[in-house]
């Protein structure tokens, strides 16, 4: 600060005009600056640990040079900030002044780096060593990122250290005083490290100790401003193209700056150094991809074919690291066309197998049928990874895409290429006998079918019989879909992968409901047991047992089986999660809020579009699968208590929010159409029930939808009836059938049947009278005291009921009395128990019988 300005206090002593005078000095008399005693020049720039001890013994020219070049520094400094300095001494500076390049910098770094380890390899300093070291590398990959030539400095570096570790590791055996930890774990660390990087740089290593000389003037040549550094011309063959001449004419640069030869003799070299780069920091993906491209092209043996593939397969799906997006829809054309490539080299060549697990064999040696003892060249890889992963990323792609566009169409047209993919894959697979990879790709198979309609399967089925390598298992033209879905399943039962049988069961079990064969699909899932054990089951299997399940429901409501229908579907319902449980979206609820984690594994299951069942057209089917279910039970109860028992929740709360609405307008949803139909049908209004359900436009993506309106009709004019007999029974003491037939136009024998079945299940308190045509309803008008004795009973019962239920919590016996008095037949009983039942009987009198001494002869209800 003296220099520029003066502060407080400051006087012009003689140590400020001196340098004053120094300043305004002119070139020759330029001061050389002191070093302080005992620390080099150096240590400006650098700060190693092993500086200070080293600094005593840095060689004297050294410091002359670095003392020459400060000179030259301070110069331009002075002419530049004091008004002394004249402008000829300024231009003459500027003339002086040297611009070094970035690259010129990068080796002074080197060299700079370089003399530190010198330095501490005088005093056998490993630690600082070691720092360097790895200083001095990081250096070395930087340059090479910037397709820089390795220098014969770090060659030679290598060269003296390894020879200097070899010295010190002789010198620490033979000494009987030990170096300390530290130094000695240094050691060890870099003998490691120079082995791994000597390795690594083998053959500039061998060059430089054969003539070192020559080396130098090797990388002279290379570095020279007259030769460009890259691309470096290659002379090669001239080809009818032109363009294809220009882009001959150059060729790919690699690791040194030296070009890479696409040469069928180096392909292994070529191939192992792909493979070492592959997963390191700063590698270009897409220029591995170049690569291995080329080096297909110049490929000849099978076997080399085979490697190269495997290698470029792997290098394309490792192109997209991120699991969040799909992989590019060129890459994965390109990958699927190179899957086909290498499936068919593999067929055409017996010779040659691709399994996972193999003998170790050297990668860089050529190998035949004919060189190998049993004929069979086993190569390391896996055909079936690829084609997973093919099938996983066409399906992540049509997750991100939008599905109402046209390029979602345009996607899913390569299904047909895929499907065809896996069918060859299948027939390798039947080739070579692998059973477990053969089960894996037929489950991939069976996965794109089994929920499509028969067209479209027999459309997939027609490119795969057009291969020239087909699988065993094809649709005929004469045999249904079925026919093949059953195969493929009846193959993986076969299969000793529960998980896989699991599947197929299922995919089998939603192909019937799909084609309406609801008997066959509900006995296979029941004797499958699937529902006892599926929730161990994965993520995925469950979303395929949850579609299976909503499918045959669906199934059955095609089939005009309401009540299975309602029961079907009333799990799913009940839970209101439906389009979670489906894989359809993501179900946020009111106070649960998931982490990101918890959303992307949710986005990355769900299905795409074209697999979705319609949760409108589903809600549609339950509801009034439920409404013809609990309309005629409303009407049929007399009790409250009767009316708590509800079979169908979800339908009973929107029934009584629609009840609870003061004005009701036309209808606008499907659930607005239902609940107005249901209102209609307690009134006994068919006709209007019937057409507000046949105006629910959702109908018209069921195939059937003609037959299925037609069966909703028929329908809710039966439960129409029967909600009338329920209704209006106790008004009536005789009823004509053929006034019921023309109210609700349904044939007399029909009605005549529906009144018979609800007399022989004592849902109506009547007899028929054939000859009259008509029911004579029987009802037995209670006095005052009988009705009272009625509810005075009922009550009993219910207190009864809770006394059990609080005697169970107290004893800790959780089971219920219908439980008990179920397990009485024949299970062991405690005292307690026969207790309780002896204080039952005694309360409720004739309602239950005495109990014997005998457990197994004790009465139940």
């Amino acid at each position: 600060m003296s220099r520029f300005f003066r502060q407080a206090g400051d006087s012009d002593s003689e140590s400020s005009s001196s340098e004053e005078e120094e300043l305004m000095s002119s070139e020759d008399e330029a001061p050389k600056p002191a070093a302080p005693a005992g620390k080099p020049v150096m240590s400006r720039f650098l700060k190693t640990q092993g500086e200070s001890s080293s600094s005593d013994e840095e060689s004297s020219d050294e410091e002359e040079s670095e003392a020459s070049d400060d000179e030259e520094q301070a110069k331009p400094r002075a002419g530049r900030f004091l008004h002394g300095a004249s402008s000829d001494e300024e231009s003459d500076e500027d003339v002086k002044r040297v611009v070094k390049s970035a690259k010129d910098k990068r080796l002074e770094e080197m060299e700079a780096t370089g003399k530190v380890m010198d330095n501490a390899l005088k005093i056998n300093d490993w630690v600082a060593i070691s720092n360097e070291f790895d200083k001095l590398i990081r250096m070395v990959q930087r340059q090479q990122n910037v397709s820089e030539p390795v220098p014969p400095f770090f060659i030679r570096t290598l060269a003296n250290l390894e020879t200097s570790l070899n010295a010190a590791v002789a010198k620490d055996k033979e000494s009987k005083k030990k170096m300390n930890a530290s130094n000695a774990r240094a050691l060890t660390a870099m003998k490691q490290k120079v082995k791994k990087i000597s390795k690594e740089y083998e053959q500039e290593l061998k060059r430089f100790q054969e003539d070192p000389e020559a080396f130098e003037r090797e990388y002279q040549q290379i570095v020279a401003p007259e030769v460009a550094p890259a691309p470096v011309k290659a002379k090669k063959a001239k080809k009818a193209d032109d363009e294809e001449e220009e882009d001959e004419d150059f060729t790919t640069v690699g690791k040194g700056g030296k070009g890479i030869q696409f040469t069928p003799e180096n392909i292994f070299k070529n191939l192992q150094v792909v493979q070492e780069n592959r997963g390191k920091k700063n590698t270009d993906r897409m220029e591995q991809i170049r690569i291995l491209e080329k080096l297909l092209e110049v490929a000849i043996t099978p076997y080399q074919r085979i490697r190269v593939l495997l290698a470029l397969l792997a290098a394309r799906f490792d192109y997209n690291s991120s699991v969040a997006t799909h992989m590019p829809i060129d890459l994965w054309i390109a990958a699927q066309k190179e899957v086909d490539q290498l499936i068919a080299i593999v067929v055409k060549e017996p010779g040659y197998s691709i399994q996972e697990i193999t003998e170790d064999y050297d990668d860089l040696v050529e190998r035949s049928p004919a060189t190998e003892k049993d004929g069979i060249v086993r190569i390391r890889g896996s055909v079936i990874s690829f084609v997973d992963r093919l099938d996983d990323e066409f399906t992540k792609s049509l997750q991100h895409i939008d599905p109402h566009g046209t390029e979602y169409v345009d996607r899913l047209k390569d299904e047909k290429v895929l499907y065809l993919t896996i069918c060859r894959a299948q027939a390798l697979y039947e080739k070579t006998k692998q059973e477990d990879p053969l089960a894996r790709v037929i489950m991939r198979r069976l996965e794109h079918i089994y929920s499509k309609p028969d067209a479209v399967v027999q459309a997939l089925e027609a490119t795969a019989a057009t291969s020239d390598i087909k699988p065993s298992i094809l649709l005929s033209s004469d045999s249904p879909t079925s026919s093949l879905i059953h195969a493929l399943c009846v193959h993986l039962y076969k299969s000793g992968n529960t998980l896989l049988r699991t599947r197929a069961m299922l995919c089998h079990i939603y192909h019937y409901a799909l084609h309406n064969d609801f008997h066959t699909a509900r006995d296979m899932l029941l004797m499958s047991h699937l529902q006892e054990s599926i929730h161990n089951a994965d993520v995925a299997t469950q979303i395929l047992y949850n579609r299976t399940v909503v499918q045959l429901g669906l199934s059955a409501f095609r089939c005009g089986l309401i009540k299975e229908a309602q029961a079907t579907l009333q799990d799913i319902f009940a839970t209101q999660r439906v389009k979670e449980l489906l894989a359809q979206g993501v179900h946020q609820q009111r106070y649960q809020v998931l982490t990101p984690e918890q959303e992307k594994a949710e986005r990355q299951r769900q299905l795409p579009f074209h697999m979705h069942i319609n949760t409108e057209l589903l809600e549609a089917a339950f509801l009034v699968s439920s409404m013809l279910v609990e309309i005629p039970l409303l009407a049929s109860i007399d009790s409250e208590e009767q009316k708590r028992k509800v079979i169908s929740k979800p339908f009973r709360r929107l029934l009584d929010f629609a009840d609870r609405q003061v004005f009701t307008g036309p209808p606008e949803s499907t659930r607005d159409h239902i609940m107005q139909a249901s209102k209609a049908l307690q009134n006994g209004e068919w006709e209007k029930c019937r057409d507000l359900i046949q105006s629910i436009k959702i109908w018209s993506l069921m195939p059937e939808c003609a037959q299925v309106k037609e069966m909703l009709a028929k329908r809710i004019q039966e439960e129409g009836l029967r909600t009338y007999l329920f209704t209006y029974a106790p008004h009536y003491s005789t009823l004509s059938l053929s006034l019921l037939a023309r109210t609700f136009s349904l044939p007399l024998r029909s009605v005549t049947s529906i009144v018979s079945k609800m007399i022989w299940t004592e849902e109506l308190a009547a007899s028929l009278d054939q000859s009259a045509g008509a029911v004579v309803f029987n009802r037995v008008d209670l006095t005052r005291t009988q009705q009272l004795a009625q509810t005075l009973a009922e009550k009993v019962n219910a207190l009864v009921e809770q006394n059990e239920k609080a005697l169970d919590q107290k004893l800790g016996i959780s089971t219920s009395w219908n439980e008990r008095a179920d397990g009485a037949k024949g299970d062991k009983r405690g005292e307690q128990t026969q207790e309780r039942n002896r204080r039952g009987d005694r309360n409720r009198g004739s309602a239950r019988g005495e109990s014997s001494s005998d457990d197994s002869e004790s009465s139940v209800y």
